[in-house]
């Protein structure tokens, strides 16, 4: 017997997301989809044209799935979307703004690694229509980064934030601790530099050796369980030293200054994925579906050349993964979420939750009212065991990597 389809009374807010896949290197520690490749080379140019007229050819033919609906974010993210040039940046904008409505003042993000930053460069991203910068610092010392392999050393890390400072109000440091041979003062010095540049937004994430990586196929020696919950701990108590807001595992901002495409996945908002093996999460009145884009740069490209979908796989989300899928979003915001935005993202009543939900607060993990729910100090630090509570006794969840910063 096929379960009852529950019915969504009106769309949750929707953001494009674009993969750019290629990278100058592999870092050893990223399972992101991404690919080397030559700066500055006839191949990257050859491939940069091409892959342009491809995300173009992509988002007409994803209208369909979201005609008359505005945006409110737009993220570039990667691989490294600033190897592309400005005007491929700005070719595509052009093409989203004309096939899909923008929010007045519409958040429009792009990563930059510090390897790649020309100064010439970010003003012509800035005309192009970047308003915020996503920038992947990881770490301010010179051995640190050597030791996870990055490109740029700890002076073009400092060069890229003045940089950008000079051209944008919106800016985000990704930062990573737990390294290979880090000390606790090493960490409180990187998020010490970080803090001084007074930016906007900073991200702090643990690194982790994560399946088909380098680093998890030949482990470095990192700090041990009581070091690394140290330097969570000085990362956290620093940033709010600072004025900085925890208003997410791994997220920190200025007042007022929270990403808003971050916070659309949070809370179970759409996402519309361009580019290969880029993720969508779509929903209609009577269905939520995924998909995927094929994953494969080679392969996505000969899809767009021989005018063909671009789509690899696609899921109808059962009403199982719809709540478990909330959940294990939502429940990554340290302020929790309104109890009705359960039901107007998902379609069900909190009802079909609600031993679990009792369950995570005799546990400690969440507190709640009739009117919001949120994380306890607990939950946030064992938010996997949290989430398990949540999780589906039948139907699998595929996981999936999503970009955010």
């Amino acid at each position: 017997m096929s379960e009852a389809t529950p019915k969504l009374t009106a769309l949750p807010p929707l953001s494009l997301y674009i993969h750019i896949p290629w990278c100058l290197k592999k870092c050893p520690y990223c399972d992101f989809n991404s690919h080397a490749i030559h700066p500055v080379s006839d191949e990257q140019s050859s491939l940069e044209e091409g892959y342009v007229a491809a995300l173009i050819r992509d988002l007409e033919m994803a209208l369909s799935d979201v005609w008359g609906r505005r945006l409110n974010s737009v993220f570039f993210g990667g691989g490294t979307p600033s190897l592309f040039s400005a005007s491929s940046i700005d070719r595509i904008l052009t093409a989203v703004r004309t096939l899909m409505p923008l929010e007045h003042f519409a958040e429009v993000t792009l990563e930059a690694n510090p390897g790649t930053f020309e100064a010439q460069k970010f003003v012509d991203y800035r005309l192009a229509g970047i308003n915020r910068l996503s920038i992947g610092i990881q770490s301010f010392d010179p051995n640190r980064l050597k030791a996870i392999g990055r490109v740029h050393d700890d002076q073009e890390a400092l060069r890229a934030v003045e940089i950008a400072q000079s051209n944008f109000d919106a800016i985000n440091l990704d930062l990573m601790y737990a390294l290979p041979g880090q000390t606790l003062a090493e960490a409180q010095h990187d998020i010490d530099t970080a803090c001084a540049f007074g930016v906007s937004h900073l991200s702090a994430y643990h690194l982790t050796l994560e399946p088909n990586t380098l680093f998890h196929r030949y482990p470095p020696s990192l700090p041990d369980d009581e070091q690394t919950a140290a330097m969570q701990d000085i990362i956290e108590q620093t940033l709010q030293q600072k004025g900085y807001s925890h208003y997410e595992t791994s997220a920190f901002a200025q007042p007022g200054k929270e990403s808003r495409h971050n916070l659309n996945y949070w809370l179970f908002g759409d996402y519309l994925g361009i580019g290969a093996g880029a993720h969508s999460k779509i929903s209609f009145a009577d269905k939520i579906i995924r998909q995927m884009r094929y994953k494969q740069p080679k392969e996505y490209l000969t899809q767009s050349r021989n005018a063909a979908s671009f789509i690899q796989t696609q899921q109808v989300l059962s009403n199982a993964d719809r709540s478990f899928e909330f959940m294990m979003n939502a429940l990554r915001l340290h302020s929790g979420f309104e109890t009705k935005l359960f039901q107007e993202r998902t379609g069900l009543p909190l009802s079909v939750i609600q031993s679990q939900l009792q369950e995570a607060e005799q546990r400690g993990l969440i507190v709640s009212n009739a009117f919001h729910i949120k994380p306890t100090i607990l939950g946030k630090r064992f938010l996997n065991d949290l989430l398990q509570i949540f999780l589906p006794e039948v139907d699998a969840i595929s996981s999936q990597s999503i970009n955010t910063q």
